[in-house]
């Protein structure tokens, strides 16, 4: 009996046919990833770079904004640049002294028999909470009795608040003491401003216990003549862990300091992420620069 035509046609893959079109697979797989590896990986290393700048750029928004707060003549940077501390302000206005001939029930800023009560000229635009500083004519470090650094020395600008204050209408502020009538030398603001200061800040980058170098943030500690790094009892939140160096990051131009404007310089550098199949990692570099106000 003959077996059917189409049983006679029926046949598979010989060895050598299935090894040549493993090889041609082979070859046309190397082919692609030659051209495909490297628009993967640059994609990957952009993604990397554009993360690490997003974080260099939040945390430099958040130095800037918080300087421009910075209590006049307050901004010192250690001696190589990898922290910078400064008094940060709330609030401020004018207070009535007795030039501007207020009633006689009106307490004003005394600077000769030292009551503890003064009244502020106009509205407070913000609060005030017991344990706030008050301070006037700040001129800055050395500049006793004109440094509001020198919160622990008896020849000051600078007060504690003793009682929370709303904000409104020529409210009556109330000291603890009355350092600006036992002053060496009185210094009285010209314009009778004041600012009223919640207490000092620092950002500074140090290496951390694994290693890492970190940029934190530190305040609610107390106030000190000298600038000390980093500041003892203080509440520490970090602003970012890829900090590639931390000498000279921060500049303070102190040449302007004794006019109306400073000028900081804020340079960040971090690396990014290592991406996997390179030898080097990528590394961003920002600058920014923030002018404070150093009228007092």
């Amino acid at each position: 009996m003959r077996r059917p035509r189409q049983f006679l046609r029926q046949a598979g893959f010989t060895l050598v046919e299935a090894i040549i079109v493993i090889a041609i697979i082979g070859i046309v797989g190397a082919i692609v990833a030659v051209f495909i590896r490297l628009p993967v990986q640059n994609y990957a290393d952009s993604v990397a770079r554009a993360e690490v700048t997003d974080e260099a750029d939040l945390a430099l928004r958040r130095m800037a904004r918080e300087l421009r707060l910075a209590l006049p003549n307050s901004v010192r940077v250690n001696a190589d640049g990898s922290a910078i501390e400064f008094l940060l302000t709330k609030t401020g206005g004018r207070y009535v002294s007795v030039e501007d001939n207020p009633p006689a029930t009106t307490p004003v800023l005394d600077f000769a028999g030292g009551a503890r009560t003064l009244t502020v000229a106009g509205t407070l635009t913000r609060p005030v909470n017991a344990g706030d500083y008050f301070v006037v004519y700040n001129l800055g470090s050395g500049m006793a009795p004109a440094d509001a650094w020198g919160w622990t020395t008896s020849d000051r600008n600078i007060a504690r608040i003793s009682t929370a204050v709303a904000s409104g209408a020529q409210p009556v502020l109330t000291l603890d003491d009355n350092p600006f009538s036992s002053q060496s030398v009185t210094m009285p603001s010209p314009e009778q401003r004041f600012q009223i200061v919640s207490g000092p800040v620092t950002f500074a980058c140090a290496r951390a216990a694994d290693g890492a170098l970190v940029l934190t943030r530190y305040a609610g500690y107390a106030i000190n003549l000298n600038q000390v790094n980093p500041p003892v009892n203080a509440t520490a939140a970090p602003l970012t862990r890829r900090v590639n160096s931390c000498a000279g990051i921060f500049a303070y131009d102190q040449a302007s300091s004794a006019q109306r404007s400073a000028l900081v310089s804020i340079t960040l550098e971090l690396a990014a992420r290592t991406v996997a199949g390179t030898a080097a990692t990528s590394t961003i570099r920002l600058v920014h620069q923030v002018h404070v106000d150093n009228t007092p």
